[in-house]
């Protein structure tokens, strides 16, 4: 199944829905970082509910979330934009808890002491950021705390990773669930009940179940229409021009202690892993251009 992800509206124009399914991406990030697989849980939720926050910016827009907390990842960022492109890291891929309730504890990776913070690129004026703290861990309840708490929105998310023995991802998706101001309360109950009485995300997505079965079932009694299907992706937009920018901000003087007795210097991309070489003598134009 290729990933993708589709967005829909109440006929009333009071509720706005996303559900996709992001399986082969979260497996190529696993791939790409050699996560273990509390990890990959970790970072694949956050790709997918990154991905879904993306749903509901214009396609140039773009949204960049960091969950810092005082576990063993220590750090999960994501970036996506409106096109359905995401990339995303952990710092520290090596991590593996005993499952917690049958279920990879992706909080206690994380930690339950810690911040979201949410960055949006809206082109226009300076970037929208907002800061909470971390309300589980669990990544999902995370972000519909961040959307409720900074934003006002009352929101449901549901995310979901299936990581088998061997490591690999075999499913992985989520849902986004939005209520806009003067939103009929009884239609909103109906959607609470149907989210809280279905099967979770991993489990409907082994199933064979689709972003539109997902939908349906949680808008059930609620008419709907679909607004847009987008395909979705791991996708790093580094550049060397991208690394020059990056080491520009690093300031003179620790440019010049990166140079010291070197003559070439690695610089790998953190989202994917690719690597720059520079030269002494380029990072010695770098300086002069700053001057």
């Amino acid at each position: 199944m290729e990933d993708y992800l589709i967005k829909v509206m109440s006929n009333e124009k009071d509720i706005i829905g996303a559900a996709c399914v992001t399986t082969n991406l979260v497996n190529e990030a696993h791939r790409m970082h050699g996560t273990y697989p509390t990890a990959t849980a970790a970072l694949g939720r956050a790709l997918t509910g990154c991905e879904l926050m993306a749903a509901l910016l214009d396609p140039e827009q773009r949204v960049a979330i960091k969950f810092e907390g005082d576990g063993p990842l220590k750090k999960i960022i994501a970036e996506a934009d409106g096109t359905g492109a995401v990339k995303g890291y952990v710092a520290v891929p090596e991590v593996n808890l005993p499952p917690k309730a049958g279920k990879l504890d992706v909080s206690g990776a994380l930690g339950k002491n810690g911040f979201l913070t949410v960055s949006k690129d809206l082109r226009i004026r300076e970037p929208y950021r907002g800061i909470v703290r971390l309300y589980s861990g669990e990544i999902a309840s995370d972000i519909a705390y961040y959307y409720t708490e900074s934003e006002q929105i009352p929101s449901a998310v549901g995310l979901g990773v299936f990581v088998e023995q061997e490591g690999n991802v075999s499913a992985a998706g989520g849902f986004l669930i939005q209520s806009m101001p003067a939103a009929d309360e009884k239609r909103i109950n109906t959607i609470i009940e149907r989210i809280a009485g279905m099967e979770s995300v991993t489990s409907q997505i082994r199933e064979g179940r689709l972003p539109e079965d997902i939908l349906k079932t949680i808008f059930d009694a609620v008419p709907y229409y679909a607004i847009e299907k987008r395909g979705l992706a791991f996708a790093c937009s580094c550049s060397r021009e991208r690394i020059e920018q990056a080491i520009i901000t690093l300031g003179p003087e620790e440019i010049r202690n990166i140079i010291a007795g070197q003559d070439t210097v690695d610089i790998d991309c953190q989202f994917c892993g690719k690597s720059f070489v520079f030269t002494k003598r380029e990072l010695e134009r770098l300086l002069e251009e700053m001057h």
